[in-house]
């Protein structure tokens, strides 16, 4: 079968077949993008809001983070079948490995948050707590960018392609859903740090999307077809709507809060889907594949390779 690219040259591929395999990842992985990200930017807010004195937003912050930190290894260790095999990931220290560098972050930063909650919730050791919450503000920005990192490591064109973009989005994603989320359990009064961090992760990340798909020209038409392109829609839809809500009625009314914060939440986890289903799109799709070759080399000025995703 053959497929022209935006060079005007035609190429082919086996009988049509699918040049590089599908990610075999299942729904825990693009879930874990959503649960690891909020995680690591609640953690940021829950500090940022100690330090200014707001006590309640920076409780509420922590707890959230805590919880999304629990859930997230169980994720990775459901995708991975076999709980040892989280275990063997953190045998060794791979600088050039994200997922290896990866899943020590979200050690470093899983124990750190869970023993700052815990110190919370006793009200006692005060040091160990304050120590604690250090490490997990420090490991919070890693650990809510990395999967960025991690998907575009790969030879999966939407996701490779767009590796200059992907680590902010996910970065401007995990501070939208964590304004989000902490705005939900706060008293709008104590809210208005989270509800700013939500909106302006929601608008970030918006403009962000939007340049990487202008960016990547016929590569980027994969985030708008299909059911990518309708989880965007989706993304763009929820997210939006719930900032706007937050942002409005959302500083005095708390329904309005948890309405809005739920929407961007809500939305956030849908964009995640939707960067997960691109990348499986273009994999399948051997015009992108391609496309993505054709680009690299242009751009190196050497022969293309394709690696393993």
């Amino acid at each position: 079968m053959s497929y022209v690219t935006a060079a005007g040259t035609e190429t082919r591929s086996y009988y049509g077949r699918p040049i590089i395999k599908e990610p075999v990842w299942t729904w825990e992985i693009p879930t874990y993008f959503f649960t690891g990200g909020l995680a690591g930017a609640s953690a940021v807010l829950s500090s940022a809001a100690r330090v200014s004195g707001n006590e309640k937003l920076a409780r509420t912050a922590l707890y959230v983070g805590t919880a999304a930190e629990l859930v997230s290894p169980a994720l990775l260790i459901s995708d991975l079948g076999r709980p040892e095999r989280f275990h063997h990931m953190l045998r060794v220290v791979k600088p050039t490995s994200p997922m290896n560098v990866g899943s020590w972050v979200l050690l470093v930063s899983g124990g750190a948050s869970t023993t700052a909650a815990l110190c919370q919730l006793l009200g006692r050791f005060t040091p160990l707590r304050r120590a604690a919450s250090v490490v997990a503000t420090l490991a919070g920005p890693p650990l809510a960018t990395y999967t960025g990192v991690l998907v575009a490591d790969t030879a999966v064109p939407a996701w490779h392609e767009a590796r200059r973009e992907l680590p902010w989005i996910f970065g401007a994603s995990a501070a939208a859903s964590a304004g989000a989320a902490a705005s939900m359990f706060v008293d709008p009064r104590d809210a208005v740090p989270a509800r700013r961090v939500a909106v302006a992760g929601v608008l970030a990340e918006g403009a962000l999307m939007q340049a990487m798909e202008l960016r990547l020209g016929a590569l980027g038409d994969v985030y708008r077809q299909g059911q990518a392109g309708k989880l965007s829609w989706a993304a763009k839809g929820l997210a939006v709507t719930g900032a706007a809500l937050l942002g409005t009625k959302g500083r005095k009314s708390r329904a309005a809060a948890v309405a809005g914060g739920a929407l961007v939440c809500a939305g956030e986890l849908c964009m995640r889907w939707a960067v997960f289903t691109a990348g499986r799109q273009s994999a399948r799709d051997p015009k992108y594949v391609v496309e993505s070759q054709r680009r690299r080399i242009e751009r190196d000025g050497t022969k293309a390779t394709t690696k393993p995703a």
